[in-house]
């Protein structure tokens, strides 16, 4: 029987009842500061006595997820994140929002403020406050709710950009043809005509799909019907006398109406008997009643007044110059892909073509494609600028450019629209003024390459060079714009740095799946890619400090460092470089031991240019530069030490001492390989390991303190 004496359990000793937090870490890369944070904030809460548990959303799932449990039972919430974190299940605690550096560089004043953090009013994010200063070296500070809505939207909405596109375009190119009259037309009741009307639904609910769930991510749940209605509206413009809906500008604008009308209705108070219908009757019906009469009688009028007079003005300059007509024309066709803008251009370019006057859709065929073309090269060009779904959407652009189809560019004009709508009207504008120099035609109301492949362009060279010029244009363009607004996020200086435009990206410092550079940034950055790339030279002799290093296949399965990818010929003692790029050129030395580096040269630059795009530096006086290439044959990692440390611009400010040098081929992305990195990243911050690590005398001591990372 316990005694009046003891604490109670889970007290102290001085009998008050022991503080229990939660966390919840996240960043977009999913590895190093993810983790980080989360041991700090472990450890800050264990030094204090605090009872916390830590749930990290890294690249290899949520791991030591919150329980209901959990939850209802904490004194309050820190989310140090930098990507949306569902923070609904959190409604009624204390929640504080920050940065994800912020759980790294103070978790004591995290701990110290989340304990009078205002109460989390139950939406799926946004409603916790953001600690003062949440920013901090590497790009920490969180992300707006503005922000978040918006990427929450596109993410929803790119699978059925996709898989509309692509069965319009597969339907097109295998049971189509060119109809002066229909464009290109498909023979009704045949299978490839099913096969187009299902990409059709696909394409005609992205457009909801996208408004819905901006609005499902500011309002929560009462917010997603009249999000999804609001965005039907807006992209059916007979409901408001316009021959062409509001497309996706449209969505996004009835979206945050719906969210945030959503939120100002929930803060009415009602009787409490009505509390329970509230969000499942009331706030629905009264949000998408209120949204859609307003954008039918309120919104809907000038953009029907906008597409009248623009077809009133275009047909007022069809006396001018031809290039000045096609650059407008381009203009317009870019702009909303698929708005009233751009069917007032196509449909003005279609209703000339029964004149006679084929030059006008000429123009228009040559921007149409440009796009969807320019952002799908942008994401091969700079590959390390994207996430990796938005590569393999700009893949399906590509693949939709070809067939003229416009809207493959809307979720990258979604996700940034002030950088991609500028350069796709500048794109645009070029090849519409070049195929207006050219005297290029088009017999059918429908753009793309597709239709000169079908025998209904005039003018078929220069037609593909307007294309190929105003693709190139725009590619060129987004990375350029979007390199700067990274940059300018981050608060980094718009010149230096390597890699021209492409020299920042918006992946975070950290070791991540997305970390670094592959083929594509390669040929960006200027260099060769491996496989006709420089052979490394022969491996060196082995250091000094290490006289009897084994090879990398001496240690038994049993005694292996991070699943073999670290050996004792990987290690160095001492590093001679002053500096970081002679540091990261010497690593990559080290690595070139094993033979599996196929080019050093292209692993140092592919290192470098992950350097611009936010330090590696992690703090504690550690360094994680990586990079993802096929300069590397296999994943290899190499470990050295620094006595008088290395300035990498680390968070906290101290010199890198510690430096991990972790390489891997593009293809090599597996869970293993990112548990592994999860571990030595937790790891690393256990102030006694870092000591022994720094103590050991040679290779053969290191290796066997790095032996405890499992």
């Amino acid at each position: 029987m316990t005694s009046p004496a003891d604490p109670p359990a889970g007290g102290d000793p001085s009998g008050r009842k022991r503080l229990k937090l939660l966390a919840v870490t996240a960043c977009p890369t999913g590895i190093a500061h993810t983790y980080m944070a989360a041991e700090k904030l472990q450890q800050a809460a264990d030094g204090r006595g605090i009872d916390m548990k830590v749930e990290t959303q890294g690249s290899i799932g949520a791991e030591n997820v919150l329980t209901d449990n959990d939850v209802r039972d904490a004194d309050g919430i820190i989310v140090a994140a930098d990507k949306d974190v569902d923070l609904a299940r959190f409604a009624g605690k204390r929640v504080l929002s920050v940065g994800v550096s912020e759980g790294i560089s103070n978790p004591e004043r995290l701990i110290e403020q989340v304990q009078s953090a205002p109460v989390h009013g139950g939406g799926s994010g946004g409603g916790a406050q953001s600690a003062a200063g949440g920013g901090g070296a590497g790009g920490g500070r969180e992300r707006s709710v503005a922000y978040k809505a918006l990427m929450n939207g596109v993410s929803y909405m790119i699978p059925f950009v996709v898989v509309g596109g692509l069965l319009i375009a597969i339907s097109l190119s295998l049971g189509g043809h060119t109809d002066p009259k229909g464009g290109l037309v498909i023979p009704d009741d045949s299978f490839w005509m099913h096969v187009n009307q299902i990409g059709v639904i696909g394409f005609t609910l992205m457009v909801p799909i996208l408004s819905g769930y901006i609005a499902y991510a500011i309002g929560d749940r009462p917010a997603l019907v009249p999000g999804m209605i609001g965005g039907w509206i807006a992209n059916t413009g007979e409901l408001y006398d316009s021959e062409a809906g509001a497309g996706f500008i449209g969505a996004i604008v009835t979206g945050f109406l719906a969210g945030y009308l959503v939120l100002w209705i929930k803060k009415v108070r009602v009787p409490k008997f009505a509390q329970p219908i509230m969000p499942i009757i009331v706030i629905p019906i009264i949000a998408t009643s209120a949204l859609g009469l307003f954008f039918i009688y309120v919104i809907g009028k000038p953009i029907s007044w906008v597409f009248e007079h623009l077809t009133d003005w275009l047909s007022g300059m069809t006396g001018t110059s031809a290039i000045l007509l096609g650059a407008i024309l381009g203009l317009m066709i870019a702009f909303d892909m698929g708005g009233p803008v751009n069917k007032t251009a196509f449909l003005f370019g279609a209703g000339l073509i029964a004149t006679g006057n084929q030059t006008v859709m000429g123009m228009c065929a040559a921007a149409i494609p440009v796009m969807p073309l320019g952002q799908g090269l942008a994401t091969l060009i700079r590959k390390r600028l994207y996430s990796e779904q938005e590569r393999e959407t700009g893949l399906a652009a590509l693949f939709m450019g070809m067939f003229g189809i416009s809207e493959g560019a809307i979720p990258f004009a979604a996700a940034r629209p002030a950088q991609v709508i500028p350069a796709n009207m500048l794109g645009g504008a070029v090849a519409g003024a070049i195929a207006g120099l050219a005297s290029v035609e088009d017999a059918v109301p429908h753009g793309g390459p597709i239709v000169a492949v079908l025998g209904a362009i005039g003018g078929v060279p220069m037609f593909f060079v307007a294309v190929a010029v105003g693709t190139v244009v725009t590619a060129l363009a987004t990375v350029t714009l979007v390199d700067i607004s990274e940059r300018r996020r981050r608060g980094e200086p718009l010149v230096g740095g390597s890699g021209g435009p492409g020299g920042a990206g918006p992946v975070l410092a950290g070791v991540g799946a997305g970390a670094g550079t592959g083929a594509g940034a390669a040929v960006a950055g200027g260099g060769v890619g491996s496989g006709a790339g420089q052979k490394s030279p022969a491996a060196p002799a082995p250091s000094a400090s290490s006289p009897a290093e084994p090879s990398a296949d001496a240690a038994a399965p049993g005694d292996e460092v991070l699943s073999g990818y670290l050996t004792e010929q990987t290690v160095k003692v001492q590093l001679a470089a002053d500096e970081k790029e002679a540091a990261i050129r010497e690593m990559a030395g080290l690595l070139a031991r094993t033979g599996k580096v196929a080019d050093v040269e292209e692993l140092v630059r592919t290192a470098l240019r992950r350097e611009a795009q936010g330090t590696t530096g992690l703090g504690e006086e550690i360094a994680i530069p990586h990079a993802k290439t096929d300069a590397v044959t296999a994943p290899v990692v190499g470990f050295a030490r620094s006595a008088e440390g290395i300035e990498w611009g680390s968070l906290d400010g101290t010199k890198a001492k510690l430096i991990f040098m972790i390489s891997v081929p593009e293809a090599a992305a597996g869970d293993e390989h990112l548990r592994i990195l999860a571990l030595l990243s937790r790891k690393l911050m256990d102030p006694g390991f870092r000591e022994r690590l720094e103590a050991a005398p040679d290779g053969a001591a290191i290796l066997e303190v790095l032996r405890e990372v499992r």
